[in-house]
């Protein structure tokens, strides 16, 4: 469904299209033309920000997954082949520490119609009746408007803005996919324990890995625009992640 038809979204994004304009018309005295891009940016830091809550509870339900994990590897090993017992052991497990194993994710779901609703401003032509003012603005020589491919067969000034963006977006997954990696990895004792993994997980393991970088290619046929606020908001997660983790301390650190 396209959020933008609905009339209150709509109205939305039409005055986030105003606050762009203004964001832009404030900073182009120190930015001069880029001044539409550094306003995309302003605007989704300041979307993530709201979005903050979400972020912390995707840690601390990393957390939790942590603590349990020992736990969680016991159980699999000694009800292997009874799946029926494994999962009345999992509930009164979860139940017992007062978590689930989706804890984390009902916030996820919350924020994306925010994002979505976001994403809207940067893809569509015309807002509330209007054409959409930003994609026709032009920055370090690319239209907001246009796609990698528009402008492939252009000048090199034209696609080099684009390429450092899908390069910085491509940059932010690879990070962030490592320090999932290193933070959600199973304590020693976990490991002591873990059960084998099957032959097909380990056959689509490489596929996962390489998932997300999809949506490096997905950034390269969207709009300038939106892959400038997909490449931002993927640097804002980045940065989150690495404050929050440290923030909240880790349950497997040695207390101070």
């Amino acid at each position: 469904m396209d959020l933008s038809t609905i009339p209150f979204v709509s109205t939305i994004l039409d005055g986030l299209a105003g606050f762009v304009a203004a964001t832009g018309a404030a900073l182009e005295p120190f930015t001069g033309s880029w001044a539409p891009l550094f306003a995309i940016v302003v605007l989704t830091v300041l979307v993530r920000l709201l979005l903050l809550p979400v972020g912390v509870s995707q840690v601390r339900a990393e957390r939790t997954r942590r603590r349990l994990a020992p736990e969680l590897a016991a159980l699999r090993k000694r009800y292997a082949g009874r799946p029926e017992e494994l999962n009345r052991a999992l509930v009164e497990l979860y139940q017992r520490h007062g978590t689930s194993p989706v804890a984390g994710c009902l916030p996820l779901l919350a924020q994306a119609p925010v994002v979505s609703a976001v994403y809207a401003l940067f893809v569509h032509q015309d807002i509330a009746g209007h054409a959409n003012t930003l994609l026709s603005a032009v920055v370090g020589g690319v239209p907001l408007g246009s796609n990698l491919f528009q402008l492939i067969g252009t000048t090199v000034t034209a696609v080099w803005p684009f390429l450092v963006v899908l390069l910085l977006l491509a940059l932010a997954i690879e990070l962030t996919r490592r320090a999932s990696a290193r933070w959600t990895a199973v304590p020693d004792e976990a490991a002591a324990v873990r059960t084998p993994v099957s032959a097909g997980t380990a056959a689509i393991a490489p596929i996962m890995r390489w998932l997300p970088f999809l949506s490096v290619g997905f950034a390269a046929i969207v709009p300038f625009a939106a892959a400038v606020y997909l490449a931002t908001s993927a640097l804002w997660t980045v940065a989150e992640r690495a404050v929050l983790r440290r923030t909240l301390r880790d349950p497997f650190a040695p207390a101070v």
